[in-house]
């Protein structure tokens, strides 16, 4: 299994990118990684003081909402490390790619 920095080597030197556009899309990539997970922690901890604070006997509904959330971010982190978040349009670059190929 290839990883995904030896992917992004082999994308970088078929379309032309250079080593600076690699690191800001990586950069790009795990800063919208960092703000789910810091907007997941922030958002939760209001969620639970709230719930501690207003809750008659223990808890009420802060913990469905972060099990969802927790099951919704280890998915995003899982595409995040199989294939980037760029996937799609890779796909779709290999897939026009073959078109081409096919037409000539």
């Amino acid at each position: 299994m290839e990883s995904a920095w030896r992917k992004e080597f082999q994308m970088s030197a078929k379309y032309g990118l250079s080593d600076r556009d690699l690191a800001r899309r990586r950069a790009r990539i795990r800063a919208g990684m960092m703000w789910h997970v810091g907007t997941f922690m922030i958002v939760n901890a209001f969620l639970w003081i709230v719930d501690l604070w207003m809750g008659q006997d223990g808890l009420q509904f802060a913990h469905w909402i972060t099990g969802a959330w927790t099951i919704a971010l280890l998915l995003h982190g899982f595409a995040w490390l199989i294939e980037g978040r760029d996937g799609r349009q890779q796909r779709a670059k290999v897939n026009l790619d073959r078109a081409q190929r096919a037409t000539l």
